[in-house]
């Protein structure tokens, strides 16, 4: 195809068709985009319902929808109808691979599950993302990040400490985390095919999502039998490892190892703590980690940020500021690694997005370019998959397909 011969990256070539919506499904899409691949985002004749995630909208334009979405082609299609599904068809025999993240028994019901089409295209790549996976005795539940965060162990350890209110983590992890593992999916079943020529199905969720996140709480439980509860910012293997206040403000340390716990000292002037038994190991501040904080504290209250910082830089400490979204935005080492950046949407004009996390050396990836509009790109796909102009303007005419002027 002519659109993913213009695309840079290691997944040049590379062709995707994305019938996801919401977040985890569009998270593996915009991956598989930012890396070259031609993503084709297929949405029903209303949109994908994060388009109605407002506000924040920039001249009518959804942000949540423009930041999951950018860098892919649009086109809208019925699937309800059997034209509609024939279309959809008709684009799988250019594809490699295909996301999903509808609800258990939906593309079954449509014609379009893996049991059908494997047998039509035998080299697709099928993925499935769903709140549980599509077997044992949840696969036909919702699942929701809120959901997934709580039933996976994050919300028991997440939050200020014992006795406190279950508390999700700020972003949400188990939607983005599944995303990015059904990215890594694809593409180990992508280079399966390219071995052997025969695709297969990738299935992943945001329960297991979560589950991935517990690797430290998970090797305590399952080595004392006892369940890690919620530390706050504290680390439940290392210490000091958490967030300290200063005189304006708040910064991180990350002494985690006893090299660094002695280079803090030196850095804070408190050399002393060294000789004190309750601090001397790593298993000894765990044991004293609340006397620990407690000692730290009044040091680190002393002086501001911007201070401490510099002093624990110079002495080698792991450490950082606590910084908002829109301080990390401007912050000069995510603008070095391009993790923010523009491009023009039709509508909008200059706008700003997130940039690819992954960097390469001889195939570097990028955004390649915005979200597209509802059906934006519709007449050009379905001309690219051999319809005539009379057939397209029939699809649309039949409200099979729908077509927004850019």
């Amino acid at each position: 195809m002519a659109e993913a011969m213009k695309r840079s990256g290691p997944l040049a070539g590379m062709r995707v068709i994305e019938l996801a919506h919401i977040m985890a499904g569009p998270v593996c899409g915009l991956m598989l985009a930012d890396m070259g691949a031609e993503v084709i985002k297929v949405e029903k004749m209303d949109g994908d319902d994060t388009r109605r995630t407002v506000p924040p909208a920039l001249e009518g334009e959804s942000a949540a929808y423009m930041m999951m979405n950018r860098g892919k082609r649009g086109i809208s299609l019925d699937l309800k109808d059997p034209d509609g599904v024939a279309v959809l068809r008709r684009l799988l025999k250019g594809a490699d691979a295909l996301i999903e993240n509808y609800r258990g028994g939906t593309m079954e019901r449509l014609g379009i599950g893996y049991e059908t089409l494997r047998e039509e295209f035998p080299e697709l790549v099928y993925c499935s993302l769903s709140g549980f996976g599509r077997t044992g005795p949840y696969a036909d539940r919702a699942g929701f990040d809120l959901v997934a965060q709580g039933m996976s162990g994050l919300m028991s350890v997440t939050g200020e400490g014992p006795g406190r209110p279950p508390m999700k983590c700020g972003p949400p992890v188990t939607d983005i985390t599944a995303g990015i593992l059904a990215a890594m999916g694809v593409l180990a079943a992508y280079s399966n095919r390219l071995r052997t020529g025969r695709g297969q199905a990738v299935d992943t969720s945001l329960f297991e999502a979560g589950i991935t996140h517990t690797y430290w709480q998970s090797a305590i439980a399952m080595a004392t039998g006892i369940a890690p509860g919620p530390m706050g910012s504290a680390h439940p293997l290392n210490a000091p490892y958490e967030a300290f206040e200063t005189a304006d403000g708040w910064i991180t340390i990350g002494a985690a190892n006893q090299t660094n716990w002695l280079r803090l000292l030196k850095a804070i002037g408190a050399d002393s703590l060294a000789d004190d038994p309750r601090f001397a190991m790593n298993r000894d501040r765990m044991a004293n980690r609340h006397e620990l904080a407690a000692t730290l504290a009044p040091v680190f209250r002393a002086h501001s940020s911007a201070e401490w910082l510099a002093r624990l830089e110079a002495g080698g400490v792991p450490a950082g500021p606590v910084l908002d979204v829109n301080a990390m935005h401007r912050d000069p080492q995510a603008l070095a690694r391009e993790m923010v950046v523009e491009v023009e949407h039709p509508r909008v004009g200059r706008m700003k997005t997130l940039g690819l996390p992954v960097k390469f050396s001889e195939t570097p990836g990028r955004v390649h370019g915005p979200a597209p509009l509802l059906g934006e790109h519709s007449r050009a796909i379905l001309a690219e998959a051999g319809y005539a102009s009379a057939e397209i303007d029939a699809l649309i005419a039949r409200g099979v397909v729908r077509e927004t002027a850019a």
